[in-house]
């Protein structure tokens, strides 16, 4: 199979490393030609596109694409690679299978509760181009026929960028605030879940990409310390005044996702259902 990866970033690249080792033929894309002479080195095929052009190259890889992973920051009039590539897309011959990553973001606060793909998202300042570009994904593959999918994900961590790494560089907090509690999601299982989704496809659904258990951040930060024998940081008192303002709007959506839907449609197992059986790993691994 001929997999396209529309911008190859931290959980796009761990993705394209799992889909090489499936035997999948891979290509990439991303924004300057120094990245991608470096993931060619690395054993990954890639194109230069800066979100406002195409090329020769690109539009021959779509052309061939039997699956393509949109992974593409959004800009401010939505996302270029459906604004670029909207028509390539539509007319591949031999596409069948489209992911867009999206983000658990979009639902908003809810005071901690419960939630799944059934709740409805609200619609805050932040989410509002989110959701925009999750219909306009959707609208794509509904007008083509391709099978489009969109996978929320969590707070993303694995290697390089964990509590382990930001405690051994100074930069972790422990920032106290009652009830609040987070998901979170490793990059293995995210690969995972989009293996699982490529062998089948299921067109217009929207999948939650979490693990099994929402915690309390400072919680995490702990286990981690207490695993790589580092003191942990103080406790701070939460105090929105003191973050910033991006910082202060993710502690202000307080929510429990269930993953339960990739569980029972794909029957999947994750390799980390929590932060403890992959923080361990992380450590042993050099974080």
């Amino acid at each position: 199979m001929k997999l396209l990866i529309l911008g190859v970033g931290y959980s796009a690249g761990f993705f394209a490393h799992a889909a090489l080792a499936k035997g999948l033929q891979v290509t990439g894309t991303v924004r300057s030609n120094g990245k991608a002479e470096r993931l060619g080195h690395a054993g990954i095929p890639t194109l230069v596109f800066d979100g406002s052009s195409t090329s020769t190259a690109l539009r021959a890889a779509i052309a061939e694409a039997e699956a393509v992973l949109v992974s593409v920051q959004p800009g401010e009039a939505g996302d270029p690679a459906l604004l670029c590539l909207a028509t390539e897309l539509a007319a591949a011959p031999a596409l069948r299978w489209i992911g867009y990553l999206s983000t658990i973001g979009v639902y908003g606060d809810h005071g901690g509760a419960w939630i799944d793909e059934t709740t409805a998202p609200k619609t805050s300042f932040r989410s509002q181009m989110r959701l925009a570009i999750e219909r306009d994904w959707l609208a794509l593959g509904e007008r083509s026929g391709k099978a489009v999918q969109i996978f929320r994900l969590s707070g993303i961590y694995g290697p390089g960028r964990n509590p382990l790494v930001k405690l051994r560089q100074g930069t972790a907090t422990r920032l106290i605030k009652p009830g609040q509690v987070f998901n979170r999601i490793h990059v293995d299982d995210i690969a995972g879940v989009l293996m699982a989704s490529i062998a089948a496809p299921r067109p217009g659904a929207i999948y939650n990409v979490t693990d099994d258990e929402p915690a309390p951040p400072q919680d995490v930060v702990v286990f981690a310390a207490e695993l790589a024998g580092i003191a942990p940081p103080p406790e701070t008192p939460f105090d929105p005044a003191k973050l910033s303002p991006m910082a202060a709007s993710f502690y202000g959506e307080n929510k429990r996702v269930s993953n339960a839907l990739v569980k029972r449609e794909f029957g999947y197992r994750f390799r980390y259902p929590t932060y403890r059986e992959a923080l361990p790993v992380l450590l042993a691994g050099g974080d």
